[in-house]
């Protein structure tokens, strides 16, 4: 009873969420594009189908993903993991000792991000627009990388405690002088790869390491070094994608260089 409780609390407070997206389709549609909804019935089931999933995905959230992420970010920043129970250590943070946790925040900010809905999504368009010149693995495993290194240089300033506008400023600034030397073909959508790495199946996750890490890791604020994380998870991706890119040119003009070598040297 408490679980079905639960579910009707949550789908009421989706359908507030959702009912202004709703107002704003339907009234435009009546009111000034003036004709009538085609296939009614069928957006209004694909509207209850959003409801009952977005309700099943934040109770998804609340259940499991948000107490697994912080459950991973006390075991592995426990002392009894990574000092071997030393009761002495307790107090004492060296960013070294912390390894394990860069390697989690690694893998999970890969798998989550190879898993994205939106990112599968613009990865197909962008391979469709291009006609096939765009890999749609190549740009989500560039992605995948791209997010996997910014959670886990987010997660070590979580750690050594320091400030995080000197990554974020850093990082934009290697950014732009990338968008300048990167295919221009690239650099919109490498901008669009930032933003889509922060939705459903990365955010949850990342928030929880981030805040479990802040409240495991002695001398940290949970306000001040538990956020973050989705700001290094929306940079890094630009970098990889242009990164991405920008290698697979160089390999081409290598490739065509050879090749122009090899018919000079035998015509």
């Amino acid at each position: 009873m408490d679980l079905i409780s639960q579910l009707a609390q949550t789908l009421l407070s989706t359908l507030i969420d959702v009912l202004p997206i709703a107002v704003i389709i339907f009234g435009f549609q009546f009111f000034v594009i003036r004709k009538p909804v085609p296939n009614l019935r069928k957006v209004l089931i694909g509207f209850s189908y959003v409801l009952l999933g977005l309700s099943l995905f934040l109770m998804g959230l609340e259940k499991a993903l948000f107490p697994l992420g912080r459950l991973m970010a006390d075991q592995l920043t426990h002392p009894d993991f990574i000092y071997e129970g030393i009761k002495t250590a307790l107090q004492t943070v060296y960013w070294l000792d912390y390894y394990w946790v860069y390697i989690f925040a690694f893998s999970i900010g890969f798998s989550t991000t190879i898993a994205e809905p939106s990112l599968i999504a613009v990865a197909i368009k962008a391979s469709e627009v291009s006609g096939g010149a765009i890999n749609a693995w190549g740009l989500r495993i560039a992605v995948a990388i791209g997010v996997a290194i910014g959670i886990a240089l987010g997660s070590y300033r979580i750690v050594t405690g320091l400030p995080i506008h000197y990554f974020i400023i850093f990082g934009y600034i290697i950014v732009v002088i990338q968008t300048f030397f990167a295919p221009k073909m690239i650099v919109p959508l490498a901008y669009d790869s930032g933003g889509v790495t922060t939705s459903t199946v990365t955010v949850p996750l990342v928030t929880a390491l981030g805040l479990g890490l802040a409240e495991s890791v002695p001398g940290r604020n949970v306000l001040i070094d538990g956020f973050g994380l989705i700001a290094f998870a929306s940079l890094f991706p630009i970098m990889s994608v242009m990164a991405y890119a920008q290698i697979s040119e160089f390999q081409s003009l290598a490739v065509k260089a050879r090749r122009t070598r090899d018919t000079i040297d035998n015509p």
